[in-house]
């Protein structure tokens, strides 16, 4: 099953904030709720696992004790309907470790991995939700024809809650914003 297909009917019965937050972290997992519907995700690659790692690691080691860098869990980008959103690398307020859920205020910056054959749709509506919530960095991973990831870096307009692009990357991500981070990305 790909991202976005029709589940079975529990999948097409829209779910509240406070429906969803009564389910346990196993019936929460491997899925987004996206305008109230679960949208079932399919398990991640072991290599698309080890570079959201990879990413995830040098985010939280440049970032310093303000900030965490990891994987794999809720955003709560709206309540009603709601729109929950499970990037796969998130860096957050650290004093928010403990909060649940996470809100789009604690998120300094998502990283979404874009599945091959996908990069043309996939990735727009999420950019736009997160541009909405208010994140202040986008960035969208894509598996190039070499195997090495290209890394798009977008830094929020707030006047136009719209996404501009900072920078391509293939091979290294060197950048100074939100703060300085260089990623290897022959690593993976």
């Amino acid at each position: 099953m790909t991202a976005g297909m029709v589940g079975p009917p529990w999948t097409r019965t829209r779910i509240s904030a406070e429906q969803y937050d009564s389910w346990s972290e196993e019936q929460c997992a491997g899925i987004e709720i996206v305008e109230g519907l679960v949208v079932v995700s399919p398990s991640a690659s072991k290599r698309r696992n080890r570079l959201a790692r990879i990413l995830a690691n040098a985010l939280d080691a440049a970032a310093g004790a303000d900030w965490n860098g990891d994987t794999d869990f809720d955003v709560r980008l709206r309540d009603a309907p709601l729109t929950n959103r499970r990037p796969d690398v998130i860096l957050y307020r650290a004093e928010t470790i403990d909060l649940t859920p996470t809100r789009p205020e604690h998120v300094l910056l998502v990283v979404e991995m874009v599945s091959p054959g996908a990069e043309a749709t996939a990735p727009a509506a999420k950019a736009d939700q997160y541009a909405e919530a208010g994140i202040p960095f986008y960035w969208r991973v894509e598996q190039a024809a070499t195997g090495v990831p290209i890394v798009y870096t977008c830094v929020l307009d707030p006047a136009t809650k719209a996404y501009r692009d900072d920078g391509t990357f293939t091979g290294t991500v060197n950048v100074t914003a939100p703060f300085p981070v260089t990623v290897f990305l022959e690593d993976v």
